[in-house]
Order: C-alpha cells, then sequence, then structure tokens
C-alpha cells in the first residue's frame, strides 16, 4: 500500500512538471520592442532602448519622453518617431468599460495556500497589481512569501500561476530549504522548484532599483507571474536618515513604486511586497497596539492592496484586510509551522490500520485547510 502511495506520488510530481513546460504555448500579453524595425525604427535604435531595460512597446509607452532623451544616443526627433512607431502597435488611449472588463479576464488568482485566507482575497493574490502585507517581525509575511513563490508554479487548474518566481531580499531573510517542505506538501518537485526561482539579494536602494530594471529582459523572455519583494522599506530606512532626506527618500521610494507598478501590468504579473511598521505616537490611549505601516501615503496610494498581519495566540497569525478597492474589511485566522512531515506521518499511520481516506498530496491540503478554518 505505501509503495503505492509514493508511485502515485511521484506520477503526481512527473505530470505537473511536464504541465510547467506548457507555459511556453502562451499567448503575448506584450508587443515586444523589437516588432519596432518594421515600423522604420533602425535597429541600433532598438537596441539603445533594450540597454535601458525597455524591452516591450507597452514598458516604452510607460516613459515621459524626458526619460526616454536621457538615454544616450536618442536625440528628441529620434524619440518622437518611436513613439509615434509605439502608439501604432499599441492602444494607450480610451477604451470601453466592456473592453476593460474583457481585459480583466486575464487577471490570475494565485492561492497564498490557505483556505481562508483565499477567502478572504476573493481567490488569492492578484497579477496586475501590488500586494502589500505589513505587520511586526515574526507574523508571517516572509512566510507566506516562500509558500506563494511555490504555489505560483502550480497549474492554473489548481489555482496557481503556472509560471516563475522573482524574489528580491532586502534583509537576508530568504531560505530555500524551507521552499523544500512547502513543495512537498503540495505534490510538486522541489528542486523543479527551486530552479524556477530567480534569486537577489539587494544591499543598498540603488541595488534594489537596479535589479527592478534588469528583471525587464527576463520576463519579456521567460513566464513570470510572480515578483517578490522583501521588504520594500528596509533599504530606504537604512541609507536615508533624518527628516532633512525624508523628501528624497520620498521621491526615489515613488519611483521604484511606480516601475513595481509597471512590471504587473507591463507583464502580467503579481507584485507581493512586505513592509515594516513604525510606531505610531498619535495612535492615542485606546489603540492597545498604536503601530502603523512605514513608508507613508506615498506607499499607501502604490498598493493596490493592502494586508496587515499580525500574532494571535500560540501558533495563530491573523491577517487584515486592511485597504483593497474591490474586498470588505475582513479578517483571516489561520496557522504556521504545519509542516507535510507531520501531515505524512499521520497518513502512514492511518494506511497502517487499513484506514486509507484519500490520496497522500489530497490529505495534506485536507489537513492544512481544516487548521486553517479553526
Amino acid at each position: 500500500m505505501m509503495l503505492a502511495t509514493l508511485k502515485a506520488e511521484e506520477q503526481s510530481q512527473q505530470l505537473q512538471i511536464v504541465e510547467r513546460e506548457d507555459i511556453e504555448d502562451e499567448d503575448d500579453l506584450f508587443e515586444a520592442i523589437d516588432k519596432l524595425t518594421s515600423h522604420g525604427i533602425n535597429a541600433g535604435d532598438v537596441k539603445k532602448l533594450q540597454d535601458a531595460g525597455i524591452y516591450t512597446c507597452n514598458g516604452l509607452m510607460m516613459h515621459t519622453k524626458k526619460h526616454l532623451t536621457g538615454i544616450k544616443g536618442l536625440s528628441e526627433a529620434k524619440v518622437d518617431k518611436i513613439c509615434e512607431a509605439a502608439e501604432k502597435l499599441v492602444n494607450f488611449g480610451y477604451i470601453t468599460g466592456s473592453d476593460v472588463l474583457l481585459r480583466r479576464k486575464s487577471v490570475v488568482r494565485i492561492t497564498t495556500g490557505s483556505q481562508a485566507l483565499d477567502e478572504l482575497l476573493g481567490g488569492g493574490i492578484e497579477t496586475l497589481a501590488i500586494t502589500e502585507a505589513f505587520g511586526e517581525f515574526r507574523s508571517g509575511k516572509t512566510q507566506l512569501a516562500h509558500t506563494l513563490c511555490v504555489s505560483t508554479q502550480l497549474p492554473t487548474n489548481m489555482r496557481g500561476g503556472n509560471g516563475k518566481v522573482a524574489y528580491i531580499d532586502t534583509e537576508g531573510t530568504f531560505r530555500p530549504d524551507r521552499i523544500v517542505p512547502i513543495a512537498e506538501r503540495f505534490g510538486m518537485d522541489p528542486g523543479a522548484v527551486l530552479d524556477n526561482i530567480i534569486y537577489a539579494r539587494a544591499y543598498t536602494y540603488e541595488h534594489q532599483h537596479n535589479l527592478l530594471l534588469g528583471l525587464a529582459a527576463k520576463m519579456s523572455e521567460e513566464p513570470f507571474k510572480l515578483l517578490i519583494v522583501d521588504s520594500i522599506i528596509a533599504l530606504f530606512r537604512v541609507d536615508f536618515t533624518g527628516r532633512g532626506e525624508l523628501a528624497e527618500r520620498q521621491q526615489k521610494l515613488a519611483q521604484m513604486l511606480s516601475r513595481l507598478t509597471k512590471i504587473a501590468e507591463e507583464y502580467n504579473v503579481a507584485v507581493y511586497m512586505t513592509n515594516q511598521v513604525v510606531a505610531d505616537p498619535g495612535g492615542g490611549v485606546f489603540v492597545s497596539d498604536p503601530k502603523k505601516p512605514a513608508g507613508g501615503h506615498v506607499l499607501a496610494h502604490a498598493a493596490t492592496v493592502r494586508l496587515m498581519f499580525r500574532k494571535g495566540k500560540g501558533e495563530q497569525r491573523i491577517c487584515k484586510v486592511f485597504d483593497a478597492p474591490n474586498l470588505p474589511e475582513s479578517e483571516a485566522i489561520s496557522f504556521t509551522h504545519i509542516t507535510s512531515h507531520f501531515n505524512t506521518f499521520i497518513y502512514h499511520f492511518l494506511v497502517s490500520i487499513n484506514i486509507n481516506p484519500m490520496n497522500l498530496n489530497d490529505f495534506r491540503n485536507h489537513r492544512t485547510n481544516d487548521v486553517s478554518k479553526q
């Protein structure tokens, strides 16, 4: 019985890896920048755009002419000609509400691994949007990031994103060994899952910004569905000090957040970023835990969905929708530290006493969902 179970699990893993290869057959969601050559733009100017991190016509139209003329070798006349050619390939004008609704059908919702949290988010983390999670240390923000690294690679019929993951780490908290049990829980091959995650450690806010610029080349060639920045504000709090540098800090932060928004919309990826909290002296005497998210109004306006994480009793973690355009203010309670090893132990114990309710993967998911509802 146990051998049959293990064989079934191996077949499940192999099946999902084959399905991952189908990503390459997806239709293009953007117009590649090299298509400008068919509209009278020479290949040398296209190469200059690519060197500046612009790989799609959609992305080109998201830049100001002032920025484009700052690229070495591009004059105002050339920029005007390039923008005119791009407008023929991409419609950036008015469209009807029906067209917007049709575009929204391309949105993919990626499961968080918790049924309670998925229900709170209307199905999971959305592409074409920035989801911000803020809270104290050890409240579950990075844990969710690790889970999303795996669930994003699931096929869409299993509430995944069927795509790769980019992870920018500013605090040194990414742990590949944590990915392994999560992949096993979802019935996936840990090695294949890790191979589909590209990782970069950022040490300054400038390095962080350059890493985002470098993503354009990768996302234009490979099927990415998730970008994680953990955390968005940490390096800004280090590199800028005092009120004298606050205005410059917020301006640089706004530019980086604008870049994240453009990535989300240009490549139809989900952006998940974690944020820290600061003490709020104006919270009042009636507020038991006076803390607010760092980054001020600049960050608040950039995030599409804001989630507040906090610790509950024992291993409980509570997530509240703090701000969202289409979600009601509500909470979800979940448990952390649920390992697939423990669930596997229980499963094989039931098998040993001739109780075999379902296959191993279904049993793991069933156990986790039961706990998340408590």
